[in-house]
This record gives structure tokens, sequence and C-alpha cells, in this order.
């Protein structure tokens, strides 16, 4: 399903493209695959608002969103209080403790089981969503990012 790929607004991009069909999304503006880490994160050129994507060996890993401008397929977004966003999402999401703060960690799983590799993960400080990412397990779950 479209939610498990793309948040809204930023086209062609989505978790699991390769780094290749990710530039010809998004292209011009990334830098030249060959430059990138193992692991990095990189800012979507052209994207609304602020979108980082994380590329973890050649594929878009996770497309990680940090403010309001970029929505989910439902709608949810960055400063939404945690009960609208599992009033969206239902039984689908479950809340589990942040590793470092009083927040919340809401993990959306996809309805079909093609999509069971994917996660949407939204990161709270207890009331309201601070940023959330979409991707692939278990790089999107990753806490530290590429760290």
């Amino acid at each position: 399903s479209a939610w498990v790929a793309t948040p809204r607004g930023l086209g062609a991009l989505r978790a699991g493209a390769t780094v290749t069909e990710a530039w010809r999304a998004i292209d011009p503006g990334l830098p030249a695959p060959d430059s990138l880490e193992p692991c990095d994160h990189i800012a979507v050129p052209g994207a609304p608002g602020a979108v980082l994507a994380m590329i973890v060996d050649g594929r878009v890993a996770r497309i990680e969103v940090r403010d309001s401008v970029v929505a989910t397929d439902r709608g949810a977004r960055v400063g939404d209080s945690e009960a609208r966003v599992l009033q969206l999402y239902g039984e689908r999401a479950t809340v589990e403790p942040h590793k470092y703060t009083d927040g919340h960690y809401l993990v959306v799983t996809p309805d079909a089981a093609a999509d069971s590799a994917y996660r949407l993960i939204f990161e709270t400080d207890g009331e309201r969503v601070l940023q959330y990412r979409v991707g692939l397990l278990p790089p999107v779950a990753w806490v530290e990012g590429c760290s």
C-alpha cells in the first residue's frame, strides 16, 4: 500500500527504492551515489518541509519527516496529538516507550502481508508528534539513525 512507501507530496521517492531509482525520482540536487557512506542521511532537495532520506547499502531505507508540511496517507502530521494518530490508525498502531525521553513511539504496522517489511513510526514527547519516519525494517526502527 502507498502509506508504507511515501508520505504525501514526495512524488516518486519511496522507501525501498535503490539509490539510482531515488535519484531518477528527485534529481537534480542529490549527491552522487558513490559519494555516500554505507549508511547516510541526505536532505531531500525540493521536498516540501524538512525531509531526510536514510540510505543504507544503496537503498532508501527510510524517509524522515521533521515538520508539519508533509502528511501521511491518512493526514497525520508533526504536531498532531498522540490521540489523533491512534484514532487515524486504530488497531494497527501500538504505543512503545521512548528510549531516551518520557515520550513514545507510535508504531503502525501495515494491513497487507506484502508490506510486512515496512513500518510507520511516530516519535512523540508523550503528547504530540515530534517527527515521523516510514521505511523498511530494521533501519526504520533504529533510534539513533546511522549512528
